[in-house]
């Protein structure tokens, strides 16, 4: 499976809202400018993680972007499919019926169901995965700090 730069992005996005002041909203700019990633693009990411209730927006000249929630309580799972979507992993066109149809038409049947079944199964897994993490055990993991510092990033990408 291959997933997305988008999701990268939007990894990267909720990491630096999940560290950002909470009495400051991220501007989009300060986030364009930080990841290299052009202000429309990341609108589009944006905008799906607002759709999904992982971040929230803040109108006005002094608006921006905070987390809808607690790190604590966004999975990578949410992340995930907020970007990628909730579709199978398993592209199924029906090709495989062309193994054994016109032949065996009861094999196959059978062998795409048996294939779809599997892809479902290990999506499953991966979900259930990736649900147990937050966007806050990977930070205080990859921080080594038992606490999210806060960093208002309007301010340091102003003085970078």
């Amino acid at each position: 499976m291959k997933l997305t730069k988008g999701l990268e992005q939007a990894a990267c996005i909720v990491a630096l809202l999940s560290t950002q002041d909470s009495q400051a909203p991220l501007a989009s700019d300060a986030i364009s400018s930080r990841l290299s990633v052009s202000p429309s693009y990341l609108k589009k990411i944006m905008r799906k993680l607002v759709v999904h209730n992982i971040i929230r927006s803040v109108p006005g000249n002094n608006g921006g972007f905070f987390l809808a929630r607690s790190p604590k309580k966004i999975s990578l799972l949410e992340i995930v499919e907020a970007v990628e979507g909730t579709d199978s992993s398993f592209p199924n066109s029906g090709l495989i019926k062309s193994v054994f149809g016109g032949i065996r038409e009861d094999a196959a049947k059978r062998g795409e169901q048996n294939l779809v079944d599997v892809f479902q199964q290990a999506d499953q897994v991966w979900g259930e995965y990736l649900a147990k993490i937050s966007i806050a055990d990977i930070l205080t993991q990859t921080l080594e700090e038992h606490e999210l510092p806060a960093t208002n990033w309007n301010l340091f990408n102003q003085e970078s």
